[in-house]
């Protein structure tokens, strides 16, 4: 647990948390904690029984906004993606009058980036710092919608030059990422729609109206996953067209081959009855030779009129 005086986005590390109690002159203090310092910090700050047990709980938050006495709790949702599977990390956040407290499990990208944004915003108020915290959130949902959208088009074109078993199973698993992330999309959305519209004595007006602006980034986002959830319906519908073309065109050249072979086997079949004449075509020198090459020709003969057809 570290405990920050913020003053105009400078900061200054506090030994003693117990400072935090008691408002600054400047400023305001920020309390960056794991889940662990959540009984001294309760104790100490008087933090709400059901915030705290959210935060401990080991089911996946949704994002949230609860007004208790002396403070709001705020639940949104982080994410990364790796290129292989999407991550949501939950951020809960303590906002009072004087202080943030942002709790987390897992270490979160935007409280590191966050800090230089700070610091050339000037930030100087709880509410300022929550702001600047949830658009480097929304944020960053945009930057994975791009790359998403980047390893569709991708997939796109790997299926289209060389169709692979392994693909449907990209789609698939990539889809039900999508799908499940727009559920959650949803309720963030809510959450900051909340920010800007209710009344919320712990922020101020005039950046509420800021906020405002972060839920119409939150909307266009939910109707990007909308658009790449649709994107992978057609993906999938690509995929089984390549199947079925690579099918037909592996059965288009069975049957060319077979209808080759066709005339070949009826010589054979014919010379190879058990007839002591054969139209006296067995007492002809070197006849062996000549049905051979006659079948060579036969076959080299239709193999190219097929593939002047464009059959090959």
């Amino acid at each position: 647990m570290k405990t920050r005086l913020v003053q105009n986005g400078v900061f200054t590390l506090i030994d003693d948390i117990t400072l935090a109690l008691v408002p600054p002159d400047n400023g305001f203090y920020w309390i960056d904690a794991t889940v662990e310092d959540l009984d001294i910090l309760q104790s100490l700050f008087h933090l709400h029984d059901l915030a705290v047990e959210d935060c401990l709980s080991e089911e996946e938050q949704r994002p949230k906004l609860e007004i208790y006495e002396g403070h709001y709790f705020i639940v949104v949702n982080s994410i990364r993606f790796d290129d292989e599977e999407i991550f949501l990390r939950a951020l809960n956040i303590f906002l009072g009058k004087h202080y943030i407290i942002t709790v987390t499990k897992q270490k979160i990208n935007e409280i590191r980036m966050l800090k230089p944004v700070l610091w050339e915003e000037e930030v100087n108020a709880p509410d300022n710092f929550l702001y600047h915290l949830v658009d480097l959130v929304v944020d960053n949902y945009v930057t994975v919608g791009d790359r998403i959208e980047g390893k569709i088009e991708k997939l796109e074109e790997d299926i289209l030059m060389h169709t692979k078993k392994a693909h449907l199973n990209e789609i698939v698993g990539l889809r039900s990422e999508i799908l499940w992330l727009k559920k959650a999309l949803v309720p963030q959305r809510d959450v900051i729609g909340n920010l800007n519209k209710r009344d919320l004595k712990l922020i101020s007006p005039t950046l509420q109206k800021y906020f405002g602006d972060i839920h119409e980034n939150a909307v266009k986002i939910v109707d990007t996953f909308d658009t790449l959830r649709d994107l992978m319906g057609n993906l999938r519908e690509a995929y089984q067209s390549a199947v079925a073309n690579r099918a037909n065109e592996i059965m288009r050249i069975f049957t060319a081959l077979t209808t080759i072979f066709m005339p070949l086997t009826f010589i054979t079949g014919l010379f190879g009855m058990n007839f002591t004449n054969i139209i006296g075509l067995l007492e002809i020198p070197h006849a062996d030779i000549y049905v051979i090459g006659f079948m060579a020709l036969l076959g080299f003969l239709m193999f190219v009129l097929f593939k002047k057809k464009d059959w090959l």
